[in-house]
């Protein structure tokens, strides 16, 4: 079982169902699963994660429910501890204020995100849905991602889109511009590579562009050199968890069979 799997496994371990059949995890057994040795640390992630909740107009009641409980100490003796009731949504943010040198935290980002996406899904589960489905929610999602990064890129001082994105395309796609991935793809003059990619080449896209995002807020870049290298960088991440997941990034994501348009003709 690689890295990604058995961090997957984990996160489904420890998760709880209540009476109502609704999923919660608890905060003191994602502390340990996150690889935090000090709960006094983990609760200030908890609280920046928090803010964040409050910074989105997302009611934080929702999602992080205060616990306590009883423990044993020692003797038979117990005290109280303090602890959290967590939605995913709430594990997510906390996976995204964790501390990034963490490998773990890391791949709790990208199972999070994943997972909070496709719960996103009202009127289908996510996993029932055919591949051009998939393909049509995940298109929408990169779309509305794309256009929160460039308003969050323009703040952080950036003015040529093109170099930015294909900052993250070149980490992503191991050199390859946006360009050369249209070649590649055999597409025509200015059609749009995302109307052509599957829904897991989609997915991935998202992935890059969401957490992209997040790092310029989080490190307050400034300038558009420092914006494209974190793209690039973020890139690079999202390709490395792509090939430890075990997929023959060679590749390089298979074609997609039928164009974009043309499904949305049949639909």
């Amino acid at each position: 079982m690689n890295a990604i799997d058995k961090t997957n496994k984990s996160f489904e371990d420890i998760k709880h169902i209540d009476e109502n059949g609704v999923e919660f995890w608890y905060a003191r057994e994602l502390q340990s699963v996150l690889d935090y040795k000090e709960w006094r640390k983990f609760e200030g992630t908890i609280k920046r994660a928090i803010n964040a909740c409050e910074n989105s107009k997302v009611n934080v009641l929702d999602h992080f429910v205060g616990t306590d409980k009883m423990v044993k100490i020692g003797s038979g003796a117990a005290r109280m501890q303090n602890d959290y009731k967590l939605t995913r949504y709430a594990c997510y943010l906390i996976a995204q204020n964790g501390d990034s040198r963490k490998k773990v935290i890391a791949l709790a980002q990208t199972y999070f995100a994943v997972q909070t996406r496709k719960q996103e899904i009202t009127e289908k589960e996510y996993s029932m849905l055919t591949e051009d489905e998939k393909r049509f929610y995940q298109r929408n999602l990169t779309r509305k991602g794309n256009y929160s990064l460039n308003q969050t890129a323009k703040k952080a001082g950036v003015k040529n889109f093109d170099k930015f994105h294909n900052a993250g395309y070149k980490g992503l796609y191991n050199g390859e511009t946006s360009d050369d991935i249209a070649k590649r793809k055999g597409l025509r003059y200015r059609e749009d590579i995302l109307d052509n990619m599957g829904s897991e080449e989609l997915a991935a896209n998202l992935f890059r562009i969401t957490q992209t995002e997040s790092r310029l807020k989080r490190d307050k870049i400034n300038t558009e050199k420092n914006a494209c290298d974190t793209h690039n960088k973020i890139g690079k991440i999202v390709r490395n968890a792509i090939k430890e997941a075990g997929r023959n990034y060679a590749r390089r994501f298979a074609n997609t069979k039928e164009k974009f348009k043309t499904i949305r003709k049949r639909k």
